[in-house]
């Protein structure tokens, strides 16, 4: 199945993504604490690169994805220069709250644990959590046939958080999503649980083999761009997000990562 086809069928099976209620009108942005402009200027955002098709490096070193076309969109409407930190992901919420970057986008699930100590932008895009199993593996078919099982998953994310409620499973966490697949594809753990846009591009590539996505999809998520709390700069995000949906830049974006265009539409908060 060409790769297309796989997001496609993952994407249609969540009602994917991406078409929000908008507000009118062009970027406004906020008065900072000396009196300046909150949108003006330079956002500092960090990225874990090792998140195809949201976020990786290309031959050459240069970011590249969903994520990154996505936030230099965002500058590009919003009148400010978008430069890009690589960090682990799990060090993105640090270093947003000692004010290292100003924001964040790598693929990260809104959840009420994070925005107690981040802020969110509106979701731009619905995921979920999908297993994955050795193409030969006939009995894992479920979450609940995961139990007592060996799960590989990405240190930090949901899919973590959700092997973690499995009995008596054993955890191995990784630093990429692609490492925790990898240990799959060896033959060294049972099962990988990770978004499934990710896990759907590293199989249909081929970067990972002998592995196939089982069951029905464990959660419905969304992804939020992050901030630190009370950042000036939400309001002038949010707004230059939304006009790129209403401008047809964020429907050009998703085809041209996704193969095909999005479908749907996503609340204006992510739980």
């Amino acid at each position: 199945m060409k790769r297309s086809q796989f997001i496609r069928n993952a994407c249609l099976s969540l009602g994917a993504a991406v078409v929000l209620a908008a507000c009118g009108g062009g970027v406004s942005t906020t008065p900072s604490a000396d009196g300046g402009d909150a949108a003006a200027g330079l956002w500092l955002v960090g990225t874990e690169p090792a998140f195809p098709p949201f976020e990786s490096q290309d031959a050459s070193g240069e970011l590249v994805g969903f994520d990154i076309d996505l936030m230099k969109a965002i500058g590009e409407q919003a009148g400010v220069e978008v430069q890009f930190e690589s960090l682990p992901f799990d060090g993105l919420i640090p270093a947003l709250q000692a004010g290292t970057i100003e924001a964040a986008i790598s693929g990260m699930t809104i959840t009420e644990e994070r925005a107690q100590t981040v802020d969110f932008s509106r979701p731009y895009f619905r995921a979920g959590l999908a297993i994955a199993v050795a193409e030969d593996d006939t009995e894992t078919t479920s979450f609940e046939s995961l139990e007592g099982k060996t799960i590989a998953v990405q240190l930090g994310t949901t899919g973590a958080e959700m092997a973690g409620t499995i009995k008596d499973a054993k955890i191995s966490t990784f630093d990429s999503a692609p490492l925790a697949l990898q240990e799959l594809s060896n033959g060294n753990a049972d099962a990988v649980i990770n978004d499934a846009p990710v896990t759907l591009d590293a199989i249909s590539s081929g970067n990972i083999g002998g592995v196939k996505v089982v069951g029905e999809l464990i959660t419905e998520e969304f992804y939020g761009i992050a901030m630190p709390k009370d950042s000036p700069n939400l309001e002038a995000l949010n707004t230059a997000l939304v006009e790129l949906i209403e401008n047809g830049t964020y429907d050009a974006l998703y085809e041209k990562w996704f193969g095909t265009a999005p479908v749907g539409t996503l609340p204006e908060a992510g739980f």
